[in-house]
């Protein structure tokens, strides 16, 4: 498209759509041609409906025009999602779109729009007595359902309910023609609500983890649980990280707990040597003492937190933590019996469980500290999934890796950690996270500005391009062995390392619902 078309467009829209829709100035246009990886997308537009009648029209115009376009929720990615690379685009800010549409306490189904936030969510249900099975990120408090969907989002509730994919019953997605597409149970004419997700065909799933290549999620219908009623925390410190993770793999087959992680020692003693935020500190103790059942509890949970302080892990220390739930005190008690015992296996040492415990006191945590490091630092994370029997070969490939690499990291000040968690009883996931001082990103300054306590480092372009070389050979050992990644982005292969039937498939989807290629191009090797 040429300037004068684009500028034809901008005023057409902003005439059916308002001023306060779309934005064209230098700031809006910068922020969101970029992510907290690298900047530099060429965003002609920014659109931000209020509805999603706005939403279709807006889409069904700017697809007519030829203008490629990319749907953005919370924003807080790093693998190019929302970023087209070789064209410029709109795009398509959702945030707008943050209505709860309705709750039924007798269905147990909640439908939002996409641009609702799982802090929305969790506290509309929590009145209630209702959650969802997966209930978020840590960086709920932004992150949206949209792009969640989209992205495979991952960790409150994963280690029993797996992702938010598995949480939903059906889509409303606006197509590149502007379109709403129901899928599951409201694909019937006559169904008069969301309730089923495969009568036919599995719909629904065709637009989960499609990283916006297929369409734009307007609405999600989404099951409910009744919140459990008993919630308890262990921690488990090992000197061997196999032995650590043959306990978090083993934990998960026997569906223990609803949250299950591992850590190494450098990110969990960096973590806990931080700069003490005694307000935050503070906050975080007195939610502990509420969420327990009962003052008295409350209290000796909180003193139990205080007592354990911030220095109870060894150097070499791998940690595993738990949250552990169910419907009474005696079954929680039970598992926690059960997870005592593999432990044990292990060569286990119970460590105070102040980790899980603060973790879901504060469930939803501030931005700043998600985006950044405690010395302000940038970081990148990568992750791979494979099944329990396939954990020791993908950890060994890739510590070698990081290995050769050591030198160089340590040289450039680039510091590197593990997270390390499952995924229902079938899967576990290694997640190698590296960190190094570096200049902000338009992202970034849009969260951090106004956090007094936080200096900008100055630019590092050899630390960065060492850790983007470390993370490209990542990646292409993640693909050599044959792993699921979450959030795939333009980041991960994935058209190119599909079997030919597969990737046909999903080629003429793509051809049958996008036939201009205007719908995130790009997105998961998709023109």
């Amino acid at each position: 498209m040429t300037t004068a078309d684009v500028a034809a467009l901008v005023a057409d829209l902003r005439a059916r759509l308002g001023e306060t829709e779309l934005r064209t100035d230098p700031e809006a246009l910068a922020l969101h041609g970029s992510d907290l990886l690298e900047g530099g997308g060429d965003c002609r537009m920014v659109v931000r409906p209020s509805s999603v009648e706005q939403l279709a029209a807006a889409v069904a115009r700017i697809g007519a025009a030829g203008l490629a376009m990319a749907p953005r929720g919370g924003g807080l990615t790093y693998v190019r999602g929302y970023v087209p690379q070789a064209r410029p685009f709109a795009a398509i800010d959702l945030a707008g779109l943050n209505r709860i549409v309705s709750i039924s306490e007798e269905d147990m189904v909640i439908t939002v729009e996409a641009g609702v936030t799982w802090r929305q969510i969790h506290e509309a249900l929590t009145p209630l007595g209702l959650r969802l099975p997966f209930f978020g990120t840590f960086s709920g408090a932004r992150a949206t359902v949209g792009g969640g969907l989209s992205n495979g989002a991952l960790f409150l509730g994963t280690a029993r309910h797996v992702s938010a994919a598995e949480t939903v019953v059906g889509l409303e997605v606006v197509l590149a023609d502007g379109s709403l597409l129901h899928t599951g149970q409201k694909a019937v004419a006559n169904a008069p609500l969301p309730f089923m997700r495969t009568f036919g065909p599995d719909t629904t799933g065709l637009f989960l983890h499609d990283a916006g290549a297929l369409g734009i999620k307007a609405r999600a219908s989404l099951r409910l649980i009744r919140a459990p009623g008993h919630t308890d925390y262990l921690s488990f410190g090992f000197a061997r990280q196999a032995d650590a993770i043959a306990t978090l793999c083993e934990i998960a087959r026997s569906d223990l707990a609803e949250d299950a992680f591992l850590t190494d020692p450098d990110k969990t003693r960096a973590a806990l040597s931080a700069p003490s935020d005694l307000a935050r500190d503070a906050r975080t103790l007195g939610k502990v003492i509420r969420q327990e059942k009962g003052l008295l509890k409350g209290l000796k949970a909180g003193a139990k937190l205080v007592m354990a302080g911030r220095d109870f892990i060894e150097a070499g220390c791998h940690s595993v933590h738990l949250v552990l739930a169910g419907r009474s005190a005696e079954a929680v008690a039970a598992d926690k019996v059960a997870a005592r015992a593999i432990a044990a296996q292990h060569g286990a040492r119970e460590l105070p469980d102040s980790i899980p415990r603060a973790g879901r006191a504060e469930l939803f945590q501030p931005l700043a500290g998600m985006i950044v490091g405690p010395q302000a630092d940038r970081w990148i994370a990568l992750n791979a999934k494979v099944p329990h029997s396939e954990a020791a070969r993908l950890t060994e490939a890739i510590e070698a890796l990081l290995a050769r690499h050591k030198g160089a990291l340590e040289a450039a000040g680039v510091i590197v950690s593990r997270l390390l968690t499952v995924m229902g009883t079938h899967a576990f996931s290694y997640e190698p996270v590296l960190n190094w001082r570096d200049a902000w990103l338009p992202l970034h300054h849009a969260i951090l500005d106004g956090e007094t306590r936080l200096i900008e480092p100055d630019p590092a372009p050899d630390a960065r391009a060492l850790v983007m070389q470390v993370r490209a050979e990542l990646i292409a050992l993640f693909a050599e062995l044959g792993a699921a990644s979450n959030q795939i982005g333009r980041t991960y292969p994935y058209a190119s390392v599909l079997r030919p039937e597969a990737r046909g498939l999903l080629e003429a989807l793509k051809q049958a619902l996008d036939p201009r290629g205007v719908m995130n191009p790009g997105a998961l090797e998709l023109a």
